[in-house]
């Protein structure tokens, strides 16, 4: 297992880390899977032998149950582990039982702690953007829970590149604590994180970890063109996460992604989560699992090395077009583009936007 620093912090974490979206099973989150502790402990036991020391849950999965499962299943372990949690998304229907302001995170954190039984959170994340709160606000109650001793680390998920710097440079003014990660959806079939939020994280040192990095399941091989929907799968459910603006570019990655890892001898999955690995900034990619085995299956993809032939192909079926500014910017300001312009432009062939 790889560990790579988070950010511009000096925390590593494993690059790929166990996700808690099935744990508890309440609610919609019974469409995934509905694990108990035992099930959990199963799982945490299996990706720490396998050098796993990064666990992501949030305190709205399965209305906190899963944060209850993951503080049961990590009892006698939990100093070997970074355990991740977030906040803001609605718990209740309380004018406050949502949102990014100091009452509701300081409270949430408390309930998550209790939950998981431990005295501290390793990174604390910002689940969502609220527009209706200051951020200098939020920011100040980040820091609180640093200065207390009740969260070591801070970042923010699902933020758009001009409310990710409005935040880091709210904070800054004012000496907080600075976010030192990002938790985004970013996959081989939904590049838009390269548009803003990659370059952003290169140019900001803040460590980028991904969610859904399977997009649930769709980029496993199982769902190909011309085929029925996957028994069993989340989709044959009624799952409708992530939007799929275009299927058949979804079919003409999943063709190539195929074709790579039969060349290679590896399930498609292991593949997908590899060119992942290769990108800027990316520190750790969030996998969850119904079952052992598939956590077997989906691990070493921490050890796969993409050839560069294999990256190319595959970076050219998903390639985003370059919308605007970024075509201009191509034609006209590459010669003077820094590391963070390249995370986006980087492969682009000329004239991208013609």
């Amino acid at each position: 297992m790889e560990y790579r620093y988070l950010g511009r912090s000096g925390l590593r974490v494993s690059t790929l880390a166990l996700g808690t979206f099935t744990f508890g099973g309440k609610g919609p989150f019974g469409m995934l899977a509905s694990q108990g502790v035992p099930e959990a402990r199963a799982l945490v036991d299996l990706a720490a032998d396998h050098g796993v020391n990064f666990i992501d849950t949030a305190n709205m999965y399965s209305w906190g149950v899963a944060e209850e499962i993951l503080g049961e299943a990590i009892e006698g372990r939990r100093e070997s582990l970074v355990v991740s949690t977030k906040a803001r998304m609605p718990v209740g229907e309380g004018p406050n039982d949502a949102g990014a302001s100091r009452l509701h995170l300081l409270r949430e954190c408390e309930k998550s702690l209790r939950r998981l039984r431990t005295d501290y959170i390793d990174v604390y994340h910002l689940h969502e953007w609220d527009g209706t709160t200051p951020v200098e606000e939020t920011c100040e109650a980040m820091d609180t829970l640093v200065r207390h001793g009740k969260v070591r680390y801070w970042g923010f998920s699902n933020l758009c590149g001009w409310q990710a710097m409005k935040m880091i440079h709210a904070g800054d003014r004012r000496g907080t604590m600075r976010p030192v990660t990002q938790q985004i959806h970013y996959t081989l079939e939904a590049r838009d994180a390269e548009y803003e939020l990659i370059p952003l994280s290169v140019d900001q040192g803040i460590g980028v970890t991904v969610w859904s990095p399977l997009a649930a399941g769709l980029l496993t091989g199982k769902h190909r063109r011309g085929h029925l929907t996957p028994e069993g799968s989340r989709q044959a459910k009624g799952w409708t996460e992530p939007p799929i603006r275009d299927v058949e570019r979804l079919y003409d990655i999943v063709e190539v992604l195929v074709e790579v890892a039969e060349g290679r001898g590896v399930p498609p999955a292991q593949v997908a989560l590899a060119w992942l690995l290769g990108r800027p900034a990316v520190a750790s990619l969030i996998v969850g699992a119904r079952s052992p085995d598939q956590l077997r299956e989906t691990l070493p993809a921490a050890e796969l090395k993409l050839f560069e032939e294999e990256r190319a192909r595959l970076d050219e079926v998903s390639r985003p077009p370059l919308i605007y500014p970024h075509w201009h910017q191509n034609q006209f300001a590459k010669p003077t583009f820094g590391e963070a312009d390249w995370a986006l432009h980087r492969g682009q062939p000329e004239a991208a936007w013609g």
